[in-house]
């Protein structure tokens, strides 16, 4: 049978409940010998050099739309706290809070801090979406040409990050500084610009830091791709360029993409060697970490700033690599059961794409990757992560029964945090 419940909707059966309880024991075992197991110095990631983390390892997020309430705003806040989840990522887009030069309007981030921090949620904000006005180099700003630019004066871009850690020092518990700068559609129609990039995330930064030096600062993360023109530049490669650059001195966390082009558990070298492509995989994440081994900058914690599997069945572009629902929700619970066993330490904030946006449909990409529906409907998903366990530096949630009290909203569960 199918119970519903505040728009949960969970297929429940005997053998449904009895093989949770299996896991869940399973799940308890393998945490006592990973807890028990010593760090080692043969780790290729260097883990081990990972003392003072910014974000417990694992620390469970997923990005939100709420910035313009729909009415739907406090049912996707609830859904993120009934996943026991802890921290919601959202855009706090320049282009909204400064729509005029010299006039901030903080109407709806502050309904959302207050919402987010009514459920005893934490904020993760994204720091990007120049305003029209502040590059005036460029032509009328098309979507269909770019997503973002780099404004033409940093210090215009210095200060809304200085209007933000000002009004909620002390409140959001951190920053990503600019999306994907390794794609030209994020950085003006222009190439790739890693120095450029650099000099952008410096100026949020230094703000940042002299109006709330508590608040966690993470890079950008990076899309995966192997492209390497005026378009894109390889993740691998534009990372190594940062480094050049000497970014890590302005970020506490460097924030990655780890979307789902496999399986989580096959690894770059594996994909390679059957003819596919290093960066088509959830672990390519460990050929960037190795990049950050080699700067000397084992020490500090990497961010996943996005990771889900896509089922467009639609669009070309994504459906050769999409799966089924079924599969969307097998693989990102083994991806964080991944990065629990195998990314501890140097793995700390891990986000989910998407809570959805209420005005999306089919022809909108991200609707195939979110794990609700506009709709108001939970997907397969939703619920798998929802009920999987939770593994939070030395502390477990064990995994749960669909039906069991603290699922049904019954019983208040504290998330990791």
């Amino acid at each position: 049978m199918r119970v519903t419940r505040h728009g949960f909707v969970y297929p429940i059966s005997h053998q449904t409940v009895i093989a949770a309880m299996i896991r869940w024991l399973l799940l308890v075992l393998a945490c006592a010998l990973l807890i028990s197991v010593p760090l080692s110095s043969t780790d290729p990631f260097l883990g081990f050099r990972v003392t003072d983390p910014p974000f417990t390892s694992l620390t469970y997020g997923i990005q939100t739309f709420v910035w313009w309430d729909h009415g739907f705003a406090g049912r996707d806040l609830d859904w993120v706290r009934q996943m026991v989840f802890s921290h919601v990522k959202q855009t706090f887009a320049w282009e909204d809070l400064q729509p005029v030069p010299g006039e901030f309007d903080f109407t709806q981030s502050d309904r959302i801090l207050g919402e987010v921090e009514r459920r005893g949620l934490k904020l993760i904000a994204r720091l990007s979406d120049t305003p029209d006005w502040a590059h005036p180099s460029l032509p009328d700003h098309d979507v269909s040409a770019y997503l973002d630019a780099p404004p033409d004066d940093l210090a215009d871009f210095a200060a809304y990050c200085t209007a933000i850690a000002e009004r909620y020092r002390g409140r959001i518990d951190g920053y990503q500084i600019w999306n994907e700068p390794n794609l030209s559609r994020e950085w003006g129609n222009r190439p790739p610009d890693a120095a450029g990039y650099v000099q952008l995330l410096a100026a949020c930064s230094n703000a940042i830091r002299a109006a709330d030096p508590e608040a966690i600062l993470i890079s950008g993360g990076l899309s995966p791709t192997g492209t390497h023109n005026e378009q894109a530049h390889p993740d691998d490669l534009f990372l190594q360029e940062m480094y050049d650059a000497g970014f890590q001195q302005y970020v506490d966390v460097v924030g990655m993409h780890a979307p789902g082009f496999s399986v989580p558990e096959l690894s770059p070298d594996e994909a390679q060697a059957s003819g596919g492509q290093r960066f088509f995989t959830f672990r390519r994440i460990e050929d960037l970490r190795k990049i950050m081994v080699a700067n000397g900058d084992a020490a500090r914690q990497v961010a996943i700033l996005e990771t889900g599997w896509t089922t467009d069945q639609i669009d070309p572009n994504y459906s050769w690599f999409a799966v089924s629902e079924a599969e969307q929700a097998q693989n990102l619970v083994a991806a964080f059961e991944y990065a629990a066993f195998h990314w501890r330490p140097w793995v700390g904030l891990m986000s989910v794409i998407y809570i959805a946006d209420p005005d999306w449909n089919e022809s909108d990409e991200e609707w195939w990757w979110a794990i609700t529906t506009p709709a108001g409907y939970t997907r397969l998903a939703y619920i798998e992560l929802a009920n999987m366990a939770k593994y939070c530096g030395d502390r477990l949630i064990p995994a749960r029964a669909p039906n069991s009290p603290e699922a049904l909203g019954l019983v208040p569960v504290t998330p990791c945090s």
